[in-house]
């Protein structure tokens, strides 16, 4: 079997993640890619496969008389308190293999890491073979925190001497993005290359996105469509938000219908299914109950959720650990508003990845960096913008609903039990798409003058998750992670 093989330039996979501009694109956003974790598994597998890049073609020095021989990889911090449960180490394999979030089969995902053990070395197509036994070169260094960011790497190359050849440091800063150390080090400095000239509507915050609306007379959804087609075009860009909203209705039908216990040894069987099947013979039988809604947008979210969980394909939106809450919402919206078109799909979207880029340029998505708040909290601000955009929702009450629920989800801590993305996170997306819609349905009943902005709520998220216990930010040390076990 070979490695995976080709750069692909599908929906939501560009080459090379860049994480801080003041413009983020809607397919900066929304990624295509598999579970369980943005940060701990996408991000591992993009930077596990730049390494690789980088040894084949990368401008670094190399000795005359030297090969690289042997392939050495360290996951620091929460990569490595909770990597196992997450996935991180078989990640790092698959990317060393060749392989990319968007264009990664999960069912090969076995059979490819099972070769590398084998082996014990990487066999990516397009490259030479290098030594890497998964059992002695990838390390979980609970020791040693690595400076930039609590998802720290250290990758290294060795000739047949022991020596080293080259070091990287990467970083994995949450919803996919990774940057290398000078990256870090330029971004916490504010030195990392604005994009602000390239788009027509370059809002930094949401007072600047309101202050552009009004002198426009646009909606948020139409100045972020102008931005992204100076990237796009017209036509490519409904295309390919076509192809993220597919892929996220795609992960939402398997998930409600598929059954059985997720792996990692909690246990846990899946519900989306059973629930579902209730919930569609009510349905069809007109029964009638008050929580229909509610239960459809729960079991919507809990479907993603699920499929996260097993590894398979889904959204980053935000993250992987918060991709049920916008699928969900929106497939809601569909179900119970049957006059929505093509257009309010792409609105939606493009709504809510404005708000998210807003979020992520002064804050964080990532729940290593500000808990899980960064995580559904982000998702569920999104997902509410977003549908009090397609509800015909002024610009003051879009930016009151994303503020609405992203308050409500302030000081939320990341302790996943197990290092899994499992408990309390597929509930904890069912609850975070509740409470988008309810905080859509009270900015629609204002006029959207409300008394915390969502920059301010922005802030709060940023400094709430700074002076936030590391044990509470996705290293399973503390919270539910440690007391589940002793009750």
């Amino acid at each position: 079997m070979a490695g995976c093989n080709g750069v692909t330039d599908s929906p939501g996979s560009p080459v090379k993640q860049v994480a801080n501009r003041m413009y983020l694109s809607v397919f900066d956003l929304f990624k295509i890619g598999i579970g369980p974790s943005s940060s701990h598994t996408m991000g591992p597998m993009v930077a596990a496969r730049q390494f690789l890049l980088e040894l084949r073609d990368g401008d670094w020095p190399r000795s005359a008389n030297a090969d690289v021989d042997r392939i050495r990889v360290s996951l620091h911090g929460s990569l490595a308190f909770t990597g196992k449960g997450h996935g991180s180490d078989r990640a790092v394999v698959l990317g060393l293999m060749g392989c990319e979030p968007a264009s990664l089969d999960p069912d090969s995902v076995d059979g490819l890491v099972a070769k590398c053990l084998q082996d014990r070395e990487i066999s990516a197509d397009g490259f030479p073979n290098w030594n890497f036994d998964p059992e002695t070169d990838l390390i979980f260094d609970y020791e040693e925190t690595l400076p930039g960011h609590a998802n720290g790497m250290r990758f290294e190359a060795y000739d047949k001497l022991g020596n080293l050849m080259l070091r990287q440091v990467v970083y994995s800063v949450g919803g996919g993005f990774v940057l290398d150390a000078l990256e870090m080090e330029r971004q916490k400095a504010g030195l990392l290359p604005q994009e602000t000239h390239s788009v027509p509507y370059p809002f930094e915050n949401a007072g600047q996105m309101l202050s552009m609306a009004n002198e426009s007379k646009l909606s948020i959804a139409q100045m972020k469509r102008a931005n992204e087609e100076t990237a796009r075009g017209s036509h490519r860009l409904g295309d390919d938000i076509g192809a993220i909203w597919k892929a996220m209705d795609a992960c939402i039908k398997r998930g409600l219908s598929q059954e059985g216990e997720l792996p990692g040894g909690l246990a846990v069987k899946r519900r989306a299914k059973a629930i579902a099947e209730k919930l569609e013979e009510r349905w069809q039988s007109n029964e009638q109950s008050p929580l229909a809604a509610n239960d459809w947008l729960s079991v919507y979210a809990m479907a993603v959720n699920e499929e996260n969980a097993a590894g398979g394909k889904v959204v980053t939106a935000p993250t992987n650990g918060a991709a049920g809450v916008i699928p969900a919402v929106l497939s809601y919206h569909l179900r119970f508003h049957p006059a929505v078109t093509a257009k309010d799909i792409e609105d939606f979207l493009l709504t809510a990845s404005a708000v998210g880029g807003i979020i992520k340029h002064n804050a964080s998505i990532s729940g290593a960096e500000v808990g899980c708040q960064g995580e559904v909290g982000s998702a569920s601000a999104m997902a509410a913008a977003g549908l009090a955009a397609v509800m015909g929702g002024t610009p003051e009450q879009v930016e009151n609903a994303a503020e609405i629920a992203l308050e409500h989800h302030l000081g939320m801590t990341c302790d996943p039990v197990g290092g899994l993305v499992q408990v309390p996170c597929i509930e904890r997306n069912a609850l975070g798409a509740v409470k988008a819609v309810t905080a859509a349905s009270l900015a629609l009943h204002g006029d959207g003058r409300h008394f915390v902005p969502l920059d301010v709520c922005i802030e709060t998220m940023r400094q709430t998750g700074h002076d936030m216990s590391e044990k509470y930010k996705e290293t399973s040390q503390g919270g539910l992670a440690v007391n589940v076990v002793e009750c």
